[in-house]
């Protein structure tokens, strides 16, 4: 296992704590050139493979390409939009993550689909950070050229690409690039998704968290 620098760390800030491979998961562009070892790449399919999925049907498929071994690496690559190609060469391995979108057991529309592929996807994501690795997941490709490429069938739908590898320093990318590496990580406020009572209506439990924690603030200042 080759460690991110402690400067690529990027925690972020919650509300609550939540666990360290959460905490450090991030979608790093700055991909050291060191190789993904086949025990991890496997380590991380069957991460994927032991996520849920409604009815079990596992709609999940991947289309596997290492860098400088399979000739896949570099059609999935070309399939990628520019802006993502310019640092995705760069990564070691590419995954496409595609989803049957009918069940098997009957042919019938599978609603569920994308949002199963998404679950798995979280999954080997997660096991990524557990041995090192960073995943960058991409929606800027041609899903009519993979479909090509790879003879796809119609009922399968190709959902992203993503680009594994060891986080490298963000010096060793284009100026533009390395600035939003280096860019605070943000994310919308609880209150903006988290509803009760009516849509958009901010849940009661944010306030009563937030009143909580500002008595123990008080608390503890009263202890001092």
């Amino acid at each position: 296992m080759i460690p991110a620098p402690p400067q690529l760390d990027k925690p972020p800030k919650t509300a609550a704590p939540i666990h360290s491979l959460l905490a450090r998961r991030w979608s790093a562009r700055a991909f050291a050139d060191a190789p993904v070892e086949i025990e991890q790449i496997i380590s991380l399919l069957e991460a994927a493979r032991w996520s849920a999925s409604s009815r079990n049907e596992q709609p999940w498929h991947f289309v596997v390409a290492r860098k400088g071994i399979d000739s896949d690496f570099d059609r999935l690559l070309g399939s990628l939009s520019d802006s993502n190609r310019i640092w995705a060469q760069r990564a070691p391995l590419l995954i496409l993550a595609v989803a049957r979108t009918t069940f098997r057991s009957n042919g019938k529309p599978n609603r569920h689909a994308q949002y199963d592929v998404g679950q798995a996807v979280a999954n080997l994501t997660t096991q990524a950070t557990a041995i090192g690795l960073t995943v960058h997941q991409m929606g800027g490709f041609e899903g009519d050229t993979v479909r090509n490429l790879f003879a796809i069938p119609n009922e399968y739908d190709p959902l992203a690409v993503l680009a594994i590898g060891f986080r490298d320093h963000p010096d060793s990318l284009p100026t533009d690039l390395r600035d939003r590496e280096l860019q605070t990580r943000q994310r919308l406020d609880l209150s903006s998704f988290v509803h009760s009572g009516t849509w958009n209506n901010p849940s009661a439990l944010l306030h009563d968290h937030s009143s909580a924690q500002l008595r123990e603030v008080n608390s503890q200042g009263a202890r001092q």
